[in-house]
């Protein structure tokens, strides 16, 4: 019963884990219609998105049943918990790729992003994307110390997105209103995916050390 019962818990880790290269290519290919102004790509992360709450769905269901049956203690409460909990932030994930899919498509055939702006987000797409991947590899191995180094690669997303307010509130800003208004949600999207991804390695952490590490004060994991 024991070892069926590892089994569960590891097949949990490994279906986070493909949640996590799911919401990773959702991103990718969102970042690639908002730069390329690719509609078709654009409708493919808004058509896909669904998979990505069915499989926060299922991760779900494994973790509360073995809740239920088998009354997990110490690492393995641990483990359920935390699938729980990041399931949940790789869902928010795929709903941030979904947004940006969405603007892109709402803008089609107008680009949304001023030419000026682009390489911003060409950098915060391909960060975005590396936590991601990051993540997926953090869910597989439970490696604190590689979960530890997505702080960093958090870090860069956020000096960018501070940035962009920067270039925003610069009076010589030719762009417009809508404009602005575009380039700031998704600066926002792109930031709260980052921290979500963040999220899903510190409970990487507390599965193993049994302690959450701290969230700055400013963060809020509900947005």
């Amino acid at each position: 019963m024991r070892e069926a019962y590892h089994v569960e818990l590891e097949q949990l880790a490994e279906n986070l884990a493909a949640m996590s290269a799911q919401v990773a290519e959702a991103m990718e290919l969102a970042t690639k219609a908002l730069l390329e102004v690719d509609l078709g790509l654009a409708e493919q992360v808004i058509s896909d998105d669904a998979k990505v709450d069915d499989a926060r769905a299922e991760c779900e269901e494994q973790a509360y049943a073995l809740l239920a049956l088998q009354a997990p203690v110490a690492t393995d409460l641990r483990t359920v918990l935390a699938a729980i909990h990041a399931a949940e932030s790789l869902e928010r994930m795929g709903d941030l790729a979904l947004h940006v899919a969405k603007a892109a498509r709402r803008r089609h055939p107008e680009a949304v992003l001023p030419e000026s702006v682009k390489p911003y987000f060409v950098e915060m797409g391909r960060a975005a994307v590396k936590l991601a991947r990051q993540a997926e590899q953090v869910i597989k191995s439970k490696d604190v110390n590689a979960a530890k180094d997505l702080e960093a690669e958090d870090d860069q997303v956020d000096d960018i997105h501070r940035h962009l307010f920067t270039v925003l509130m610069d009076r010589e800003w030719p762009y417009g209103v809508a404009a602005a208004v575009d380039v700031t949600l998704l600066g926002r999207f792109y930031e709260r995916y980052a921290d979500h991804a963040v999220s899903v390695a510190k409970r990487m952490i507390f599965v193993v050390t049994g302690r959450m590490p701290g969230y700055d004060s400013d963060e809020d994991l509900n947005v």
